[in-house]
C-alpha cells in the first residue's frame, strides 16, 4: 500500500537536449502518486528555441509549466523553478535521467517516511556500464554519481527549507558543487538529509576525447567551496579530494623546465623536465590501468594526461582569484 503523501512538484532544468523527452516519458509512465506540478526550466541562452517536448508527459502535460532562465546555469535554472513551487516538497531531476517504473511509488514512501527534521531525501542513482569490457575514464567518472552525496540528478527537498536557505548559489555556473554547497547550508541550518529507496538511472552521455579537459573548469568551483565552507569541506561532503595538488606540482615542474631551459641551466631544466614526465606518466597510468586499454582509450588518456594538470591548475588559480572575497550566499527566492 502506498503511504499518504503531501503534494510534490518536480523541477527539471534543461538546455533542450534530446534526452529530455526520454526523461519526461519515464516520469509520466512511472507508477504511483502523480506530481501536482512539473516545472520545466528552459536554460537555453538567447531567443526561444524549439518547443520543449511537453507532449511526452501525456496526461501530466496539463499540469506542466515552462519557464526560461536565460542560460545562467543549472543553479539559476533550479531557483527559477523553485520560485513558483508552493507544494510541500520540491523534487529535482536532471534532464538526462530515467526514473524507474515504480519511481513515483518509491518517492511516496521516501517522503512519507521522512522525519520532521529531515529536510531532504536523496534518490539512488544507477549508472549502467558496459558488461563486455572495462569502463572508460569518462564512464568511470559518471559512475561516481552512484556514491555521490546529494546529487541533484534525483533529490527531494522540503520547499520551505529550500526557500529558507535562499536556494542554490548562482555563483556556481555549472552542474558541479552547487548541490554540495546547498546541502551543507541545509545541514548547517539544522536539517537532516538522508538517502531514500527510489531508483533512477543516469546513463553515460556521449562525449568526445577532450571531455576530461573541459570538466577541469570545476576546479574553480572547488575554490569557491573552500571559501564558503572551509578547507575541510571535502570531508564534510564525503567528496573525493581530487588530484589538484599533484596537478599543481606537475605543472610547476613543466613550467620550471621551460624557464630553466630559457635561462641556459640545462641540468636543472632536465631535472624539472623529468619531474614533469614522471608526474604525467603516473597520471596517465592511473587512468589507463582500470580502463578497457584499447588503442583509442590509451591514446586519449596519454594526450589528455599531459594537458589536464595545467588546465586544472589554471582553473583553480582563476577560481581562487575570482572568489577571493566570496562571502555567504545571500540570494533570496
Amino acid at each position: 500500500m502506498i503511504p499518504p503523501l503531501a503534494s510534490y512538484a518536480v523541477v527539471v532544468p534543461t538546455v533542450g537536449r534530446p534526452c529530455l523527452a526520454t526523461c519526461l516519458a519515464a516520469l509520466a509512465a512511472s507508477e504511483g502518486p502523480e506530481p501536482s506540478r512539473i516545472v520545466l526550466v528552459d536554460d537555453r541562452p538567447g531567443p526561444p528555441g524549439p518547443e520543449l517536448p511537453v507532449g511526452t508527459l501525456g496526461p501530466l502535460a496539463d499540469r506542466t509549466v515552462v519557464l526560461r532562465s536565460g542560460g545562467r546555469g543549472p543553479a539559476a535554472a533550479r531557483n527559477t523553478g523553485v520560485r513558483v513551487v508552493d507544494e510541500p516538497w520540491t523534487v529535482m531531476l536532471d534532464d538526462d535521467v530515467r526514473v524507474s517504473a515504480y519511481w513515483r511509488e518509491q518517492l511516496a514512501r521516501d517522503l512519507a517516511e521522512a522525519s520532521p527534521d529531515t529536510g531532504g531525501v536523496q534518490g539512488v542513482l544507477e549508472v549502467p556500464l558496459p558488461a563486455d569490457r572495462r569502463p572508460t575514464d569518462w564512464e568511470r567518472n559518471t559512475a561516481g554519481l552512484r556514491d555521490a552525496q546529494w546529487a541533484t540528478a534525483d533529490m527531494a527537498y522540503r520547499t520551505e527549507v529550500l526557500k529558507a536557505v535562499g536556494g542554490f548559489d548562482e555563483r556556481f555556473p555549472r552542474a558541479f558543487r552547487e548541490d554540495a554547497d546547498l546541502a551543507l547550508r541545509i545541514i548547517d541550518a539544522g536539517w537532516l538529509i538522508r538517502r531514500g529507496e527510489r531508483r533512477t538511472e543516469h546513463p553515460v552521455r556521449p562525449a568526445d576525447r577532450w571531455v576530461s579537459v573541459r570538466v577541469q573548469k570545476g576546479n574553480a568551483d572547488d575554490a569557491l567551496m573552500a571559501r564558503l565552507h572551509g578547507r575541510d569541506w571535502w570531508e564534510r561532503a564525503s567528496a573525493p579530494r581530487g588530484r589538484i595538488r599533484r596537478h599543481a606540482a606537475t605543472t610547476a615542474a613543466g613550467l620550471g623546465a621551460l624557464v630553466l631551459a630559457a635561462a641556459g641551466r640545462r641540468g636543472a631544466a632536465a631535472l624539472a623536465g623529468a619531474g614533469w614526465v614522471l608526474g604525467t606518466a603516473e597520471f596517465a597510468r592511473a587512468r589507463i590501468a582500470p580502463g578497457p586499454r584499447t588503442l583509442d582509450e590509451i591514446l586519449t588518456m596519454t594526450v589528455t594526461s599531459a594537458i589536464v594538470p595545467a588546465v586544472a591548475t589554471w582553473h583553480r588559480l582563476g577560481g581562487e582569484l575570482r572568489h577571493r572575497r566570496a562571502g555567504s550566499w545571500d540570494g533570496t527566492l
